[in-house]
């Protein structure tokens, strides 16, 4: 059975920082790439960030290109996010994701990013 618990939300100030991690549980890690997506109020899943299987490559979606940094460790089955200069706009729900499937199989309940203006 696959397990995803995302965690490190929170409240911050608009150009604040945090950090999300993802662990996975029930799956073969190395065999997916990964990615970040998110879900603002009222919208649909949204694609941010997605890293190779052996970290080789890392591609970003325009609205966090430089401010958004995805990272994995294979040998946790962890995958993060780190996120600086946080805006307004970047409230919303992150999950992470397999590349494989991406935002339409989402196992794991999200964690909640608020950022005040």
């Amino acid at each position: 059975q696959v397990r995803v618990m995302e965690s490190g939300g929170g409240l911050v100030q608009s150009g604040g920082s945090l950090k999300l991690s993802c662990t996975w549980s029930g799956i073969t890690f190395t065999n997916y790439g990964m990615q970040w997506v998110r879900r603002a109020p009222g919208k649909g899943p949204q694609w941010i960030a997605e890293i190779s299987i052996g970290s080789e490559r890392a591609v970003y979606a325009n609205s966090v290109k430089g401010r958004f940094t995805i990272a994995r460790d294979n040998t946790k089955n962890e995958v993060y996010l780190q996120m600086n200069d946080l805006k307004p706009d970047d409230t919303a729900q992150y999950y992470c994701a397999s590349a494989r499937d991406g935002p339409s199989k989402l196992f794991g309940p999200g964690t909640q990013v608020i950022v005040s203006s």
